[in-house]
């Protein structure tokens, strides 16, 4: 059966992490948030994946390649152009990169169903194409109930009583909400919903096409289904999501490497003298990691592979990316660092030059001077006393 990920987003509500990262391939403990979605739809029979690809194109198509490796066949579709010998990204939107493809070559010749590749599910997509079969729909888009008082984060899906979609609200009120049913931007089509994507132009899927569905009376139905559905979309999203995943709540995302004491997992090869070290789990560690005497790490915490975290440095409910050294005395709580950046749970970007942090938050492959590491040293003590 065939299927499409939709991965040709900029990110720009999770930035800074997809300056560098397109958001298919933002990591949940080291793997990649995208590979999730293709381990579910081999699990249900989906092994023909198109992908779109557009911002940083070239790290989603090196990471998959044709997916044989994941029991998978993939293509891809780039939208975007070259400037200047460089390539650039021009996203098509989520129905125009639809069209793209077929217009090329008609692959969308069965049922097919459509995933956003910023998020993790563990929905029963068997049993949704078995429900939009039933109903004799063009299209299905699969939504999830929310409490009531959380709907104002989200698109509203709203139906009658046969579930045929009637209309939506972006981010209703809970005093003006018409339902508590998400868009979770799952979607199940027949062939023929090409026909209502105009060709050659930028084409969205929710904000275009399904009120076009729904002003012309299609066969256009909702399925509410109850199941786990983490999205990525914004910094908040993805702090609260690693720190599910490592308090165990996401299922079918289990914590890699090796417990070396409870609630503490490590890659390969980290160096540190544990009984050194004030940690406190769940925390992951990745692998060639030295943590120095004197550390303080409180979970939820995931550090990642090739950092350093310096003696007296606290990391305390905070993620910390790949190749990060954090420099002794420094104190991260609910923060996420991310190369030269430092961004807070809320999603607030610190400078770290203005806040005369960039030297005490560096890349781990910079090794510092001995003048800079006694520098660095005076200065941290200066810091503690003036906090005493």
């Amino acid at each position: 059966m065939k299927a499409m990920i939709l991965a040709a987003g900029k990110g720009t509500r999770i930035q800074p992490i997809t300056h560098t990262i397109p958001k298919p391939m933002i990591p949940i403990l080291q793997k990649p948030v995208m590979e999730f979605l293709l381990e579910l739809l081999r699990k249900h029979g989906f092994n023909e994946i198109m992908v779109n690809v557009s911002h940083l194109a070239e790290e989603i198509e090196s990471y998959f390649r044709d997916g044989q490796r994941f029991g998978v066949n993939i293509g891809y579709s780039f939208e975007g152009r070259i400037v200047d010998g460089e390539l650039v990204g021009e996203a098509l939107g989520s129905a125009g990169g639809i069209r793209h493809i077929h217009d090329f070559n008609p692959f969308f010749d069965e049922t097919f169903i459509v995933l956003c590749g910023d998020a993790l599910i563990d929905l029963d997509l068997t049993a949704a194409l078995k429900w939009h079969k039933e109903k004799g729909a063009l299209a299905t888009v699969v939504t999830k109930p929310v409490p009531l008082e959380t709907v104002s984060s989200y698109g509203v899906v709203v139906t009658d009583e046969t579930d045929r979609v009637v209309s939506f609200q972006e981010k209703p009120s809970q005093a003006e909400a018409l339902s508590n049913n998400i868009n979770t931007g799952i979607y199940i089509f027949e062939p023929e919903v090409i026909n209502y994507i105009p060709p050659n132009q930028k084409y969205d899927i929710g904000s275009e096409l399904f009120p076009h569905l729904v002003s012309i009376g299609a066969p256009f139905y909702a399925v509410s289904m109850d199941f786990e559905w983490v999205d990525i979309g914004k910094v908040p999203d993805y702090w609260h999501a690693i720190r599910a995943v490592l308090q165990g709540k996401i299922k079918n995302v289990p914590i890699p490497g090796k417990e070396v004491a409870k609630g503490i997992y490590t890659g390969l090869n980290v160096a540190a003298n544990w009984d050194k070290v004030n940690i406190t789990g769940p925390v992951y560690i990745g692998s060639m990691t030295r943590i120095e005497d004197g550390a303080t790490i409180i979970g939820p915490t995931m550090i990642g592979p090739n950092c350093q975290i310096c003696t007296e440095a606290t990391v305390d409910n905070s993620v910390i990316f790949e190749y990060s050294r954090l420099g002794r005395g420094v104190r991260l709580v609910d923060k996420l660092v991310f190369g030269k950046y430092c961004v807070d749970k809320n999603g607030s970007a610190i400078d770290l030059q203005a806040a005369a942090l960039d030297w005490l938050i560096t890349d781990a492959r910079q090794i510092p001077s001995h003048y800079e590491v006694a520098e660095q040293e005076e200065i941290a003590k200066l810091i503690k006393l003036e906090s005493k």
